[in-house]
């Protein structure tokens, strides 16, 4: 019922899981990760307790495949379970119970395992294995580029329904207060691989500081961001064209208020959706 990923990329130090379904709300089931540990996909009448105590077994040194094969043979289901593992040191491991519903099976590379059940044909793996393999960027796009992969081979043969994706990076989540880089869910979706798509990107945008040009801070534009930040009460006094320490205190009042902490700066540059974000706030001023 369900098609998923594992991965990571140890020199970014990223472990994650994508993940889609004919299943309301799968990220809540199926993708387990931790920095530094490793990731795992529990799926096809899930054993949850795959996801910590895999992790707990990685943890201690266990690699993936024998990580995997003690919790299946001590699961008296383990016809009907299916998973994937990737450790530490990015070994993989895939197993696929013969009660799995076809079509079911796995397959694993460098750095990921990929598997999945009652799907519309073997394509759906082979397909996310070759765009994971061919992806270029952080492991969060390639985890993605897969998931789209196999959405468009065929997927889950049931139809389409949720979607989830986890990447764990160590003091990666908000504030650096824990490592959840990216853990974003399409609970219930017609096109729910599609949605993800446009959910991480919203994220992306706004969160991850990738791709965010930046603007040098010349006086006219300092002192347009003051007007504007005047006009939303986040700076008083008059327009000078120098980010001085009121100005920057604008600006951190304002990226505080709407969550762009990220985009703030201690150098003579300005963050590009930052300064969008303030003229989308203030369109009297435009013109």
């Amino acid at each position: 019922m369900t098609f998923s990923i594992v991965g990571a990329d140890l020199e970014k130090g990223d472990w994650g899981v994508a993940v889609a379904s004919k299943f309301p709300a799968v990220g809540a089931v199926v993708p387990w990760a931790r920095a530094g540990i490793g990731a795992v996909a529990t799926q096809s009448w899930a054993n949850t307790t795959y996801g910590p105590e895999g992790l707990a077994l990685m943890g201690a040194g266990t690699p993936a495949q024998e990580a995997l094969g003690r919790l299946v043979n001590a699961d008296e289901h383990r016809a009907d379970r299916q998973a994937g593992f990737v450790d530490t040191q990015g070994r993989a491991a895939t197993f696929t119970g013969e009660g799995c519903s076809e079509w079911a099976g796995g397959v694993t590379g460098e750095g990921f395992a990929v598997q999945g059940n009652i799907l519309t044909g073997a394509a759906v793996v082979d397909q996310m294995a070759a765009a994971f393999t061919a992806a270029q960027g952080d492991l969060c796009d390639r985890l993605l580029a897969a998931l789209v992969a196999g959405d468009q081979a065929g997927g889950d043969r049931r139809g389409r329904q949720s979607a989830a994706l986890l990447v764990v990076r160590e003091g990666g989540g908000y504030e650096g207060g824990n490592d959840r880089y990216i853990d974003l869910r399409v609970d219930d979706h017609p096109d729910a691989a599609t949605e993800m798509v446009r959910l991480f990107t919203v994220w992306d945008d706004t969160m991850l500081v990738r791709n965010d040009p930046l603007l040098e801070a010349s006086a006219e534009l300092v002192a347009e961001v003051q007007r504007r930040l005047s006009a939303l009460g986040r700076f008083h006094g008059e327009p000078s064209g120098i980010l001085d320490q009121p100005t920057r205190e604008g600006l951190e009042d304002f990226a505080g208020t709407y969550n762009l902490e990220g985009r703030l700066r201690d150098d003579e540059m300005l963050s590009q959706l930052l300064v969008r974000e303030i003229r989308d706030l203030t369109p009297e001023l435009d013109g």
